[in-house]
């Protein structure tokens, strides 16, 4: 008989694979939310399972949700994906988090308790540091792709603006492709008028620097990634969002040159 504090061996096994199961799909998830491609979700996920001694670990990865099982164990959990950001640092810390694991540095609990800290912390910049990086890239992309100096400044004033309004939509609307359509009809209304103001002549061209901070491209590089590693789920879902995010951008400044123009 085993004692009151003592489990039998099928318990805990449960309860070890249990947290292997769940410390792969936190970290899983948390990769997938900020912005990584679903070859580095899986690769992190088995290497995780096999350096916890369940290298039978089966996974089932796509961009809305993560299954997971483990063989010769009924037991298989589920968990959704319902917000996709960008954020490196925290795919970074779980792959430094998993390699200190490989190393046997920190125990699997250690492990698991540290991955549900990553979520809370910060992001990356304060946030007028994100407002300049957005202000300087409009107005250097507008000079690079148009080459027209006089704008330079107004166009980053406008890319500015359009991103501060993207971002507070997106904290109180989760449908990206609305706050992308309004914030493109913001920056092509700002343009025109930025030339009535005699502010600037060239519309198109503040109009091209100022959508570029709104631009999905990280969308598209990891939609073309999960198509080459043959992941045919994941890639063109993320290549449809890529171009609903596109076409939001130029139907918002269609519309407001053909209302505004």
């Amino acid at each position: 008989m085993f004692g009151k504090n003592q489990l039998d061996p099928d318990s805990r096994f449960r309860n070890y694979s249990d947290l292997v199961i769940k410390t792969c799909m936190l970290a899983g998830k948390i990769m997938i939310e900020n912005g990584s491609e679903m070859t580095r979700v899986n690769d992190t996920i088995k290497r995780i399972a096999r350096n916890a001694g369940m290298p039978n670990l089966k996974t089932y990865i796509t961009i809305t949700g993560i299954m997971i099982s483990v063989n010769d164990n009924s037991e298989t959990q589920i968990t959704e994906i319902d917000k996709r950001a960008f954020d490196l640092r925290k795919i970074t810390a779980v792959n430094d988090l998993s390699r200190r694991f490989a190393e046997h540095k920190t125990t699997l609990e250690q492990f698991y308790q540290e991955l549900q800290h990553v979520s809370d912390l910060d992001t990356y910049f304060p946030y007028w540091m994100k407002i300049l990086s957005a202000a300087i890239l409009s107005g250097s992309i507008e000079v690079v792709f148009r080459g027209d100096y006089s704008v330079f400044f107004i166009t980053c004033v406008i890319g500015m603006l359009g991103w501060i309004i993207f971002d507070y939509l997106n904290r109180i609307v989760k449908v990206e492709f609305i706050n992308e359509f309004t914030a493109a009809i913001s920056i092509g209304m700002l343009a025109m008028l930025a030339r009535k103001l005699g502010l600037g002549s060239g519309v198109d061209n503040m109009i091209i620097g100022g959508v570029m901070p709104l631009v999905p491209g990280v969308q598209i590089t990891n939609a073309v990634r999960d198509l080459m590693s043959g992941n045919l789920v994941s890639g063109p879902a993320r290549a449809m969002e890529a171009i609903m995010g596109a076409c939001a951008l130029g139907f918002g400044v269609a519309l407001a040159l053909k209302w505004f123009g």
